[in-house]
């Protein structure tokens, strides 16, 4: 991890899939934010209960250790399609882990759309 994430990461993560190809990196106090969300989803929801599953059965805590590393655990390592270099960025209440390659081809596309997101938000949130 990055020096300026790590103080405020602590000592354990919890590390998850994502979306659009990527792996999610919460803080403890985060992920159990999260996870209150996810428990409040209908059981009687087909797509809320996949969701639930797909998000709580990938869902691994990671120590980070003297040098602020952490070991992703093999099944998300493959998700991502992590090889070799890898892309950290901060993202409002997580860390996200991208595949370099992966990245980049996200990157391209959103930068090319930026803008026009940037308009259809304009009602969310204001800058």
């Amino acid at each position: 991890m990055p020096a300026k994430f790590r103080e405020d990461l602590g000592e354990t993560v919890v590390v998850n899939r994502g979306l659009d190809g990527c792996l999610y990196v919460y803080t403890m106090a985060q992920w159990q934010v999260v996870y209150e969300k996810l428990k409040t989803l209908p059981s009687t929801n087909k797509d809320a209960r996949m969701y639930q599953r797909m998000m709580l059965s990938k869902a691994a805590e990671c120590d980070l250790d003297g040098q602020g590393r952490i070991l992703i655990p093999a099944g998300l390592v493959q998700l991502a399609g992590l090889e070799k270099e890898c892309v950290i960025i901060g993202v409002a209440n997580h860390i996200e882990i991208w595949a370099k390659d992966r990245w980049e081809k996200v990157e391209d596309v959103e930068e090319a759309s930026f803008e026009e997101a940037a308009e259809r938000l304009s009602g969310l949130m204001e800058m």
